[in-house]
């Protein structure tokens, strides 16, 4: 037997069920197992499902620099994750481990690509009822998972214990939202009605600050 099938069986040795999770605990980062039922889970678990949410935005759009810029926050998420999947009192071993962070350089850039967006007059007059298109529903269901994302991170403790990550994900709502509205804009005629005229600075569903 080779080298090369050696390692091929080894691998296929190893099973997605390690059946550690059956009695409803589960592992952070640096071995911490806490209950599946704590809110750092809970908060982990909705980045994730922003993210599955963003892979299918992703997926069903038509226009390359959309799935671009996507992908680069996808991989963000991912960073973003591991700083919630860190428990208190392993934050000094996370940074000395130089693992990635959320920084303000981050969330600055989702903030020049709303303004980008605002600039070409990307809004909508009234409320724009999901479903317009399929790219922007999907857009629109990535920015409810945003902002529920959110709302589980400002329930821990300090806010996740680096306040940027709620400025990215507040900012990442927004920009989500303008997206939604761009994809249903280049639509024939949605379903929900007829295109209005976007004019900036109208449109406020589920877009508090």
């Amino acid at each position: 037997m080779s080298t090369g099938q050696s390692a091929v069986e080894s691998a296929h040795d190893v099973s997605i069920s390690t059946k550690t999770g059956d009695a409803g605990t589960t592992a952070l980062l640096f071995n911490r197992r806490v209950p599946k039922s704590d809110p750092r889970v809970e908060a982990c678990g909705s980045v994730d499902e922003l993210n599955a949410a963003l892979g299918l935005a992703r997926a069903t759009s038509n226009d390359p620099q959309s799935q671009a810029r996507l992908l680069r926050i996808q991989q963000e998420l991912v960073a973003l994750m591991g700083e919630l999947a860190t428990h208190p009192d392993d934050r000094a071993g996370y940074r000395k481990s130089g693992f990635p962070r959320i920084r303000a350089r981050r969330t600055a850039r989702l903030g020049r690509w709303v303004q980008e967006l605002e600039a070409q007059g990307t809004t909508f007059k009234g409320w724009a009822m999901p479903g317009g298109s399929l790219p922007g529903a999907a857009f629109d269901l990535a920015r409810t998972a945003c902002r529920r994302a959110e709302r589980r991170v400002c329930a821990l403790p300090g806010g996740g214990e680096n306040p940027e990550i709620v400025r990215y994900l507040n900012r990442l709502s927004d920009l989500l939202w303008l997206m939604a509205r761009e994809a249903d804009s280049q639509a024939p005629l949605p379903p929900t009605g007829r295109h209005r005229k976007p004019r900036r600075g109208q449109g406020a569903e589920d877009k508090t600050s």
